[in-house]
């Protein structure tokens, strides 16, 4: 009979080692300084493009509202801009008496 055998390379290194060996492969991550420097580019790539975005847009949704709003307070209406239709007995489409005496 034989004991235990020895521990194979997929236990080494504890539970995370094969996520570490997938992000250090694939990502260039590297170690705990090279993840640090990963880290703080994406906060800064984040503060710098993506959260100014996010609230311009909240800004101009705001705007909308407030616009919308004042439109309906005034009495304003939003016009149709699409052409009106010509009536079909004026232009020859339907047959019949133009005038009405």
């Amino acid at each position: 009979m034989s004991g235990p055998g020895p521990r194979t390379s997929s236990h080494a290194g504890g539970p995370f080692r094969g996520l570490t060996r997938f992000l250090g492969e694939n990502l260039g991550f590297s170690g705990a300084r090279n993840i640090a420097a990963w880290t703080v580019a994406g906060v800064v790539a984040y503060s710098l493009w993506v959260k100014p975005q996010k609230q311009a847009a909240e800004e101009r949704k705001a705007a909308q509202v407030a616009a919308r709003q004042h439109a309906v307070e005034k009495g304003l209406l939003e016009t149709d801009r699409a052409s009106p239709l010509p009536d079909p007995q004026l232009t020859g489409l339907q047959r019949g008496s133009k005038r009405q005496q």
